[in-house]
């Protein structure tokens, strides 16, 4: 394999081989099912060093492109091949452009989680409110856990740092640097109790009561709530096909002065709207012109099925930008690991506000988290949840073309767990929720994804389902759509 390099360039030699294996995979001159070199071999063949080819094969093997097999080495996988019905479709969604400053606060997301949580005790219940991936893997949990468990039982008897685990956060950082470009150190990480710990953090760090700050609209429903508890004046800018609208976006900026903007750049909840690299540097531009810091929620990022753009931090050169990520998404809520890159004078000052709020994220799930990067069964894992999500993905989209009406709309995410879908005006929401609920189906209503509680008729489908759910699902909900539209 003729693998040419630019040693005086600034990507790493390691991304540069991957550039050049991932092209020959997407371009079909490396098939489905064909063996990669050896990493011996691909290391004297482009001269470099073994461990130079295993980051390049870690990186592939991580975006799903190449899959290791014990013994053997690495291979191309499938990937490409499925993501051929996903590119043939696109995003149908239109929504009104309106900007949204709320007089009163609407529905409760405190409400749908606890409806959400009562239905995984029904096993007849078809849910596709929640925001939970379904259990894999956990065949691993146990010997991981045992492990994890030995390294850190001499320090089970005393408190940790706030700001996390040095092994950890060190993972985190070169797991971001690998994966997403972002060049970080541990000493930019601060793990926290799950993402929405890091949200509060964050808000409680840039805002104060009566202050404005800028969400889009949609945004996530968590978000929301802090915002009202805290007292914040929130504007909604209206989200279009590729993001926040940042034409409004910029008049508001100037003429509010909002001290924060939310943003999920990378699939976005609720929509599953990832922006582009365009998009991004504009509202990076904006935010500079403005000096108002960023808040990055990207919970889902990592299960993409294709490579995004690399997240706003990346462009970040002023230190505006937050950037918040969590395992809940891509390995197990339960472990409540989370995480949020800071970088010059806010990091210490959220570090204080960390220890003030629980003094350390849980010793134990720190370890089990470290553990499964380690041993390498994190990224596979996350493989095998991306494949399985495609699949589940692919399923609710057919099957909302077979069954939901032609007047409905919706978005075609490229990975996370959810898809937007728009509903005519006229919608009666709250019936064809209660209608759906008596036959067992789940599904909660959009609005409490806007910040002032209405919006226009909506519904955020999780399709993390089992593939026989998912259609069954959609069927019946498609049947109570066609009668109330």
């Amino acid at each position: 394999m003729r693998i040419p390099l630019n040693r005086s360039a600034q990507e790493p030699i390691y991304l540069q081989i991957r550039d050049r294996i991932k092209h020959l995979i997407t371009s079909g001159s490396l098939q489905a099912g064909e063996q990669l070199p050896s990493i011996r071999a691909l290391a004297e063949s482009v001269q470099v060093n073994k461990l130079t080819v295993i980051e390049a094969y870690s990186v592939l093997e991580a975006d799903g492109l190449v899959e290791a097999k014990q013994g053997a080495g690495y291979f191309v996988t499938n990937f490409v091949t499925d993501n051929v019905n996903f590119s043939e479709r696109s995003s149908t969604l239109e929504p009104a452009q309106e900007v949204v400053i709320p007089s009163k606060w609407g529905e409760s997301f405190i409400d749908q989680y606890m409806s959400s949580i009562q239905a995984q005790l029904d096993p007849d219940v078809i849910d596709f409110t929640s925001g939970f991936p379904r259990p894999s893997g956990l065949e691993d949990l146990a010997r991981i856990s045992r492990r994890a468990m030995t390294q850190v039982a001499d320090i089970l008897f005393s408190y940790d740092a706030p700001q996390g685990q040095f092994t950890l956060r060190k993972q985190v950082a070169q797991m971001l640097a690998w994966k997403l470009g972002l060049e970080v150190s541990a000493d930019n990480l601060i793990i926290t109790n799950g993402s929405k710990q890091a949200l509060s953090l964050a808000f409680q760090y840039y805002l104060q009561a009566g202050d404005w700050a800028i969400v889009e609209s949609p945004t996530y429903h968590g978000a929301i709530a802090i915002l009202e508890k805290m007292g914040i004046k929130v504007i909604g800018i209206p989200m279009q096909k590729d993001g926040m609208n940042l034409e409004l976006l910029h008049q508001y900026l100037r003429s509010h002065q909002p001290k924060l903007i939310y943003t999920v750049s990378t699939l976005h909840n609720p929509t599953g709207i990832t922006t582009s690299q365009v998009h991004r540097r504009e509202l990076i531009s904006l935010a500079e012109k403005y000096n108002c810091p960023i808040l990055e929620d990207n919970a889902y990022e990592g299960l993409n099925f294709q490579p995004a753009p690399p997240p706003l931090k990346v462009l970040d050169s002023s230190d505006l930008v937050t950037y918040i990520g969590t395992f809940s998404k891509t390995l197990m809520p339960g472990l409540r690991v989370g995480y949020m890159v800071s970088s010059g004078k806010h990091y210490q000052s959220l570090v204080e506000i960390k220890l003030l709020h629980d003094l350390h994220v849980s010793t134990v799930t720190q370890a089990i988290a470290s553990e499964y990067i380690a041993s390498g069964h994190y990224r596979r894992h996350l493989n095998h949840l991306r494949s399985i999500n495609h699949q589940r993905h692919d399923l609710m989209l057919q099957s909302m073309e077979q069954y939901f009406p032609s007047t409905v709309r919706w978005t075609v995410p490229n990975g996370g767990l959810f898809i937007w879908v728009q509903l005519p005006n006229s919608t009666p929401i709250q019936l064809v929720s209660q209608q759906a609920a008596t036959q067992k189906v789940l599904i909660g209503s959009g609005r409490v994804f806007f910040p002032d509680g209405q919006g226009y008729p909506a519904l955020r489908l999780n399709f993390s389902q089992s593939l026989e759910n998912i259609e069954r699902g959609i069927c019946i909900l498609g049947d109570i759509l066609k009668q109330n539209i």
